[in-house]
């Protein structure tokens, strides 16, 4: 009985594997099955209140303070073989041109071109479109809400990869985030992105359970690479450091990451660049421990994975 337990176990997981896409945002490839892909990772540079800016409205930052954030997510990359991403948050158009035109002098890695408004990511996409990069661009991002102009602009500029936020303001379940993706997915779509990343919403840290259950039941769904913004839970736990000090919040952001990478997540928007040295170790930890169940399976992770670099 134990045999065909295994049997029909080691199916059902074959069978979800073949369902998971994969997609290669410039060098990075995101997506496929948990404890097989390392899980990747986002930080957000130039945020507001983001201590290199010099002037956010004028789009400039100390140059030597930034380089050292960017350079400190790619160390820990490549300690653990997680791969990153860069989430590059501008206060106005002319803004996130100067700061996309500083990040691509320093990094390679694909950018999430994020902003309070469509005017604000157009005109960071259009700059890197116009530099020949949009290959590395992630939209950040399509909501429910997003206006037909706004997607056809995208269409325009040749964008193929895009976050989607999944929340439904009828019904903020997990069922309800499932529900989103499957309205949105056609628009964007018809809007020539062909890769789309999902993220299931995290606002605090009651909704990251729904965004948790989620994570899973879109993967099953859809296939599609599914994350979240798990910090959100973190930063807007307004008891966390009244209540149980400052030294609480760095154990909390690992756990939130490590959290969603046991139910699944295929990438994570952390928060701060600067918390890398918390949440790369946190998530390698629980990549690597759910690849021994798929050698178990008979599958075997890439030699670049977590469990061939942490140990």
């Amino acid at each position: 009985m134990g045999g065909a337990t295994d049997t029909t176990g080691r199916k059902e997981w074959l069978e979800f594997e073949a369902t998971q896409q994969q997609f290669d945002v410039g060098s990075t490839r995101v997506g496929g099955q948990p404890g097989l892909r390392p899980t990747v990772l986002i930080g957000s540079v130039f945020y507001h209140g983001h201590d290199v800016l010099v002037d956010e409205e004028r789009g400039e930052c100390d140059r030597d303070a930034a380089e050292a954030c960017i350079r400190l997510q790619e160390d820990f990359a490549q300690r653990t073989g997680n791969p990153c991403m860069l989430d590059v948050v501008g206060a106005n158009p002319e803004a996130i041109e100067r700061l996309l035109e500083f990040t691509v002098s320093v990094s390679e890695a694909p950018l999430l071109v994020d902003g309070t408004t469509p005017e604000v990511r157009l005109a960071g996409v259009r700059y890197l479109a116009e530099k020949g990069m949009i290959d590395r661009v992630v939209y950040n991002s399509v909501q429910p809400e997003t206006k037909d102009e706004e997607l056809a602009a995208i269409e325009e500029l040749g964008v193929r990869s895009a976050i989607l936020l999944a929340y439904n303001l009828r019904d903020f379940t997990g069922a309800g985030r499932v529900e989103a993706v499957r309205e949105l997915v056609p628009r964007l779509r018809d809007a020539g992105i062909e890769q789309v990343m999902v993220d299931t919403c995290v606002l605090d840290l009651a909704s990251m359970g729904q965004a948790l259950e989620a994570l899973f039941q879109v993967k099953r769904a859809f296939g599609l690479p599914a994350g979240a913004g798990v910090h959100n839970a973190v930063a807007t736990w307004k008891g966390l450091k009244k209540k149980m000090g400052r030294q609480a919040s760095g154990p909390c952001a690992a756990s939130a990451c490590a959290a969603a990478v046991a139910t699944g997540a295929d990438f994570l928007l952390y928060g701060p660049v600067e918390d890398a040295p918390l949440v790369f170790p946190a998530v390698a930890m629980v990549d690597t421990a759910l690849s021994q169940i798929m050698m178990e399976r008979g599958s075997r992770p890439p030699e670049d994975h977590p469990r061939f670099r942490i140990g």
